[in-house]
């Protein structure tokens, strides 16, 4: 019962749903495709890793480092007032993206396309002037894919198991998401993907300030009481440890000296066990996929 509740309050924060079957995760067993990614592919398995509990808080970090990403957030954004609902609509776009058809992508690209088409205003740049910034800029696009999936590389090495192909295999694959959202040329193997982020360091366009050291404050304590607000402090000191120094000045944040990466294998352990005492996005997709290879199957006999 202990571990039922707890697996409800978990999927219930990251999902928005107590068992993990929200409207579109069921969808993921309908459609007529494969989808962009292969089973048990590299994006399948870091996906599906435990490592994305950290990687998305490293994610956010990360892309608040950008002034117009993170003018985007101060002024667009609900994660104050409905922390939960905010966080569950990313989780939606990554496990859709991951897991779903090519119809069932098509449509949350849609969802996603028709809020970030109001995002726009200004931001004062290094000399003070104001300068406009849209979700759609190419820098913005581009900066939040290099910094969603170096953080989630970076997670999965320090807390997964071994990814199908190596890390480049993850970067290629991903790269395809990054030009379903805009992104030119995105990068297309771990070198190049950590290139690309520290050009934006060395070039000076990240940069830290008040806006970002607010969001600092409140990444590392949301609204998470119980156990599940001790894990996530747990949870927020191994991001912030997996961050290179340069960066971590920018967000004016230090590494534990405790043992927190040892501590959040344990947590991600059990997390990983909660979650599978039921189904998981990853079950549906696989109910999609031999669904198809059925009716192809029964196609050929009929031909």
């Amino acid at each position: 019962m202990a571990r039922q509740t707890l697996r409800a309050q978990l999927l219930t924060a990251v999902a928005g749903h107590p068992d993990g079957t929200a409207p579109y995760v069921l969808e993921l067993a309908e459609g007529d495709d494969a989808g962009y990614f292969a089973e048990d592919s590299a994006t399948w398995v870091v996906h599906a890793g435990m490592g994305t509990f950290v990687a998305g808080i490293r994610a956010l970090l990360m892309q608040a480092l950008h002034p117009g990403a993170m003018a985007g957030v101060h002024d667009w954004s609900r994660y104050r007032e409905d922390t939960l609902g905010r966080l569950s609509g990313t989780v939606r776009w990554i496990v859709t993206l991951t897991f779903g058809s090519t119809q069932q992508v098509a449509k949350e690209l849609g969802r996603v396309g028709r809020f970030h088409a109001r995002v726009a205003g200004e931001y004062a740049g290094p000399d003070g002037a104001p300068r406009s910034y849209s979700a759609t800029d190419a820098d913005l696009v581009d900066w939040v894919h290099v910094a969603f999936a170096d953080s989630f590389l970076t997670c999965h090495e320090a807390w997964g198991p071994p990814i199908p192909g190596g890390a480049d295999a993850y970067v290629r694959d991903w790269a395809t998401a990054g030009e379903l959202m805009g992104v030119v040329d995105p990068p297309r193997d771990a070198a190049a993907l950590r290139a690309r982020r520290d050009a934006y360091l060395h070039d000076g366009v990240l940069r830290g300030d008040e806006r970002v050291a607010d969001v600092v404050r409140f990444l590392r304590k949301p609204p998470f009481d119980g156990i599940l607000g001790f894990a996530y402090r747990v949870l927020f000191a191994a991001a912030v440890s997996t961050i290179p120094a340069p960066y971590r000045r920018l967000l004016g944040v230090r590494r534990s000296a405790l043992p927190v990466g040892f501590a959040a294998g344990i947590a991600l352990r059990i997390a990983g066990r909660v979650i599978g005492a039921g189904p998981r996005a990853q079950d549906f997709a696989r109910m999609r996929l031999r669904r198809l290879e059925a009716e192809s199957a029964r196609s050929g006999e009929d031909a």
